[in-house]
């Protein structure tokens, strides 16, 4: 059972920073590709940002580009999702999940969430 866990959640104020992380203890991630999404209260769950199994190609949403950086270690087996000049429409639960493409199926999984909520 992969189980991806996601923390670094919380209350922040508009315009501060904060730190997403998501670590799969036990499992590896270097294969996978990697996406943060959010589901505000309300509305559809919506990708945020993804970053390729390499590390070197990464996407944004519109909503989040040029303030939020999406990165990983491999290494550590960990993602992040590094959120700058937050904003209240940022508040969401954050879910990160991990994707692989394979001729014999797609494969894959996510986390429980994080809540982060952006509020003065």
């Amino acid at each position: 059972q992969v189980r991806l866990v996601e923390s670094g959640g919380g209350l922040v104020h508009p315009g501060g920073p904060l730190r997403l992380s998501c670590a799969a203890p036990g499992f590896t991630l270097s294969s996978y590709v990697m996406n943060w999404y959010r589901q505000a209260p309300g509305k559809e769950r919506e990708l945020v940002a993804n970053i390729s199994a390499a590390g070197d190609r990464t996407n944004y949403a519109a909503t989040v580009e040029g303030r939020f950086t999406i990165s990983r270690d491999n290494a550590k087996n960990t993602m992040y999702l590094h959120m700058n000049s937050v904003k209240p429409d940022d508040t969401a639960v954050y879910y990160c999940n991990a994707l692989r493409v394979l001729s014999g199926g797609v494969y894959h999984y996510w986390g429980q969430g994080t809540q982060v909520t952006v509020s003065s």
